[in-house]
């Protein structure tokens, strides 16, 4: 089981946006160092808890910084840019880093309605041609023409490059057999909501056609996780991410607190139960008790790759959860 990163840049409570990008950069080094395979970084707009909106100037950034890790977008929102655009940037990218560029797309906004007004310049969002979209990206990307009026007389530069490999990002399982039938990788956002189930998987390795991105049906999952060195230390770290979701689910979006201040958070008997309920999403323990969850996972479901989404307050302990679990899964 391959081991990987997805990073959204969290900027904890006390920290800073450009802090929250050179952690990002800590991290791609460290991954990169014990042998992780690829780090991915998410697309957020509209929020002060994040500081990852343009993923694709930081993998530029990461690529350069590291040597053997795949650098990608976990990821683009395919919505708020063309495929001109799209195919370009990537193609851009492959040229600088050949052999370790994924092109990760999802068909999310990736924040709330005015971030998503915002980057269409007030026009209403066009959100129904997301797969059609896509389509014409990656034959831009292979240098082909596409049979569409408006892209068929231009061509994506730089040309002849390294394609990058191409993923297709979901959550519910209706991008399932669009991945497949395109021939992209499969990458299954578990820490949003849970939901997935072998059903959705095999649907996608069924509909899977070879293509110039992808030779066999691949796909990764991403968990959220909080391990230490004992369950104890973990449950500490993991109650600001725990009470942060709980903000989302009732529509905030808060930086993530310190345990101490978590501590200090006034939880409802209801509140408690969420959090409990969300422990199917949110693995918390000692790390041999995180990674003996994760071959477990990996045995039921047979996918290929763990993503690791990891976003305890301090960097310090954050980097201790990559360095942990390489220890038990490599």
């Amino acid at each position: 089981m391959r081991l990987s990163v997805l990073d959204q840049a969290p900027i904890t409570a006390g920290n800073t946006a450009a802090g929250a990008l050179k952690n990002a950069e800590e991290l791609a080094i460290l991954a990169d160092e014990l042998g992780y395979h690829r780090m991915w970084m998410a697309e957020h707009h509209g929020t002060g808890a994040f500081a990852s909106s343009a993923p694709e100037v930081t993998a530029a950034h990461l690529a350069a910084k590291t040597n053997k890790l795949r650098i990608g977008t976990g990821g683009v929102m395919m919505m708020h840019y063309s495929p001109l655009k799209l195919a370009e940037v990537f193609k851009t990218l492959s040229a600088f880093s050949p052999g370790r560029i994924d092109f990760g797309v999802g068909r999310a906004p990736g924040g709330d309605n005015y971030a998503m007004y915002a980057l269409s310049e007030g026009r209403p969002p066009m959100v129904n041609n997301m797969y059609e979209k896509l389509a014409i990206a990656l034959k831009l990307l292979d240098d082909e023409v596409p049979e569409e009026s408006l892209y068929s007389k231009t061509v994506a530069t730089p040309a002849n490059i390294v394609l990058p490999e191409a993923w297709l990002l979901g959550s519910t399982g209706n991008s399932a057999i669009q991945a497949g039938r395109l021939g992209l990788g499969y990458s299954f956002a578990q820490f949003f909501q849970g939901g997935m189930t072998p059903a959705i998987l095999d649907t996608y390795r069924r509909n899977f056609k070879p293509s110039a991105f992808m030779e066999k049906p691949e796909i990764n999952v991403t968990y959220l996780v909080t391990a230490a060195g004992t369950k104890e230390e973990a449950e500490f770290e993991a109650l600001p991410q725990d009470i942060a979701r709980l903000s989302l689910m009732k529509g905030q979006i808060h930086k993530i607190l310190t345990p101490e201040e978590a501590q200090n958070y006034p939880l409802t008997e209801m509140d408690r139960m969420m959090i409990q309920e969300n422990r199917k999403i949110h693995l918390v323990g000692s790390a041999k008790e995180v990674a003996t969850i994760l071959q477990e996972e990996q045995a039921h479901y047979g996918y290929d790759e763990v993503m690791i989404c990891s976003i305890p307050h301090s960097q310090e302990k954050r980097l201790n959860v990559y360095r942990l679990l390489a220890t038990e899964l490599f």
